[in-house]
Parts: structure tokens; C-alpha cells; sequence
């Protein structure tokens, strides 16, 4: 088969690979959660299942700051004004946001009667991806000016200090009064009283989407767009780094934290999530440029080129009405076939996505933008 691209395409064909990789992961862990009945949610398959789980939300904001750096770097290049450059990042971010929170509208209309209105201000992924996005909008306004080295430096050093400030700000640092709907952005805590692991909100996530700027404002410098190849190699190893370092750092036997939580506040495990993500980079550029990812048609390219639409649609059709199997009720085997169904509607939408470009789609062309691109 022919090549997908020329190799200097390929560079970048990784990143929508790494989106269409978080896809595929997302499907998976949605449907075993939403279909899997009891006993099959007792065993170490679906254990395994919901650990990939934790994968794809980190890497969507990681991929969302690389992409607002690769944007930003482009624009820079063009010679339009820093404040442009910015806004129009900050409006890309709230678009995504407007997004999140008509996601959440819909699903209430979809669910009314049993629903609780307070759903309509949970901080879902698509909500903290927006409002990353403005934040980092508002970085770039202050950084563009810049070296590429103060950039990347302050893009890290915001990234690190979410994740220093998450502890506190989801124990005795809460911001308590403000009014719980945007209290939530800050910590989770929904209306609850306490903050909840299975939100989004800025403190810790954003984390992720900034380390992602940092790293894509190094990867699309003019010194680094000259050794993209050895820089991409070179990831693997920090990624190992980072996460023996991260162990390290936990086995310390003093916190500085008056609450200490590896699992959901503690900069150790964010530095370990991001040592996995420079991994997944390393080995999606290696697979890109050399493997098979250069054969032809590639599934998960094709997914992370429309990762916003078939993230809304396949919700539906796994957890909405219109689950296309009996929910809490099926084997792994069933559920493995839904998925499969899953995966394949999904790259079919994707690909009636793209082939509609610039034939009457303008409808679904805000969907198709990857996360970060203006």
C-alpha cells in the first residue's frame, strides 16, 4: 500500500493518532462500565478495563495544549499580533466550553424526569477542555512575546503549580464560598460537600493541558522542528524517568500535605500520568513515521481527526435512551461485541464526517476541529 503521508506530514499525523488512540480507550471503557452486568463488573477483565479508563481524559488535554501550541506557534510565524493569536485561542476555548455545557442541557431534555437539575452543572471533561483552553488563550497573551525558552518554562511552571495547589484547594484551601456550581470548577464538589473523583475540574486536569503547551511550544521551536525524530525518541526514556521519580517521590515518609491522596491530588501521581504520556508519544511518533501507521488508511487517525463528534454521538448510544444494549445486563463477550459495533459506527461517522467537508456540513464542521485548533 502506499504511504499515508510524506514523512514531514507524519510528524504530526501522531498527534491525531494519540487522539483516536484516547477514543478507542474512551469506547472501551464506557461500554464494559455501562454494560457489563454484576458479576462480570466482580472480575479482573473489567478491573483492567476501567484502569485503561484513566488514560484518555489526561491525554485529551495533553493533546489539547499541544495543539494550542502548534497553532499559536503557526500564527506566530505568520507575524500576526500576539493579542489575535490569544483571542482567538480563548475563543476556541470557549467554544469548546459552550459545547460542555449544551452536552449537559442535552442530556437533562434527554433524561428529564428522572434526572436531577443539578447534572446541568456537572464539570464534565468537555467543560474543563474549554475553559484549559481560555486559560492557556490567556497565557499565551502573556508568553508569545517571549523566547521559545521563557514559553515553555512558564507553560511548565503553571502546570506544576496546579498540581502543587490541588491538595489544598480539595481540603483545607476549598474555596467554600463560592457558590457550589462554580466551586465544582475549582475542586469537583458538585453539590455534594466534598470534592468528587469522578469529576473534571481545573484542580488537578488543567495540569495536564498546560504540561502538553509546555511540551508542544519545545517540539514546534525552530531548534527542536529540525530534531523532531531524536526528540521523539528521546521521550521514551524521560517518560520512564519521570515515573520512577514520581515512585520515588511518593515513597518520601513525609508529605507536605495535611491530606495526602496518591490517587487523585498528589503531584506524584500527576507526574506519573505525564511520564505515560510522553511514552504514548514516543512510541505513537515511532508507529507514525515508521510502522504501520504509514501503510495507508489509518482508523485511529481518522477517529482523532473528529475525536469532538464521535465523543458526543457514541455517549448516546452507550449510557443514553438509545444504548444499543441492555444496560448492567451483559457478558464480556456481549459487551466486547457492542464494542466492536461501537468502534465501527463510530469510524463510519467519521468518515461520513470528512467526506461532507465543504458539501452543505458546515453544521458539523465546529465538531470536526481537533481540541486547541482554531
Amino acid at each position: 500500500m502506499a504511504p499515508m503521508s510524506p514523512a514531514g506530514q507524519s510528524r504530526l499525523a501522531y498527534i491525531d493518532w494519540m487522539r483516536g488512540l484516547a477514543c478507542v480507550v474512551m469506547f472501551q471503557t464506557h461500554c464494559y462500565d455501562s454494560w457489563l452486568s454484576e458479576g462480570a463488573r466482580k472480575t479482573a477483565f473489567f478491573m483492567w478495563s476501567q484502569l485503561g479508563g484513566t488514560l484518555p481524559a489526561p491525554l485529551f488535554l495533553f493533546l489539547a495544549g499541544i495543539s494550542v501550541a502548534l497553532v499559536t506557534s503557526k500564527s506566530l510565524r505568520k507575524h500576526m499580533p500576539v493579542g489575535q493569536i490569544a483571542f482567538s485561542a480563548m475563543r476556541r476555548g470557549a467554544e469548546i466550553l459552550g459545547l460542555g455545557l449544551l452536552f449537559r442541557l442535552q442530556e437533562f431534555v434527554i433524561a428529564l424526569g428522572w434526572a436531577p437539575w443539578t447534572d446541568l452543572f456537572r464539570v464534565d471533561i468537555l467543560n474543563t477542555i474549554g475553559v484549559s483552553i481560555i486559560l492557556m488563550g490567556a497565557l499565551c497573551r502573556i508568553v508569545l512575546g517571549r523566547s521559545a525558552n521563557v514559553r515553555i518554562f512558564l507553560s511548565a511552571a503553571v502546570a506544576l503549580g496546579i498540581s502543587l495547589l490541588t491538595p489544598f484547594l480539595w481540603t483545607t484551601w476549598a474555596p467554600r464560598w463560592l457558590p457550589w456550581p462554580l466551586e465544582s470548577y475549582i475542586n469537583g464538589v458538585h453539590n455534594l460537600g466534598r470534592p468528587q473523583a469522578w469529576l473534571f475540574p481545573i484542580f488537578p486536569w488543567s495540569a495536564f493541558a498546560f504540561a502538553g503547551l509546555a511540551l508542544g511550544f519545545f517540539l514546534f521551536s525552530e531548534w527542536a522542528q529540525a530534531r523532531t525524530t531524536p526528540i521523539a525518541t528521546v521521550a521514551a526514556p524521560a517518560g520512564i524517568a519521570l515515573i520512577y521519580f514520581s515512585r520515588w517521590l511518593d515513597a518520601r515518609p513525609w508529605q507536605p500535605y495535611p491530606v495526602y491522596d496518591y490517587w487523585h491530588t498528589s503531584p506524584s501521581f500527576f507526574l506519573l500520568r505525564v511520564g505515560l504520556l510522553l511514552l504514548v508519544l514516543s512510541a505513537a511518533y515511532a508507529w507514525c513515521r515508521w510502522g504501520a501507521g504509514q501503510w495507508g488508511f489509518s482508523p485511529l487517525v481518522q477517529l482523532g481527526q473528529t475525536s469532538l463528534l464521535v465523543y458526543w454521538v457514541h455517549l448516546e448510544f452507550v449510557y443514553g435512551r438509545f444504548s444499543i444494549l441492555p444496560k448492567h445486563a451483559q457478558s464480556i463477550r456481549t459487551a466486547s461485541f457492542g464494542l466492536l459495533m461501537i468502534c465501527l459506527a463510530m469510524l463510519l461517522l467519521s468518515l461520513a464526517r470528512t467526506s461532507l467537508k465543504g458539501k452543505g456540513a458546515e453544521l458539523f464542521g465546529w465538531l470536526h476541529r481537533p481540541v486547541g485548533a482554531d
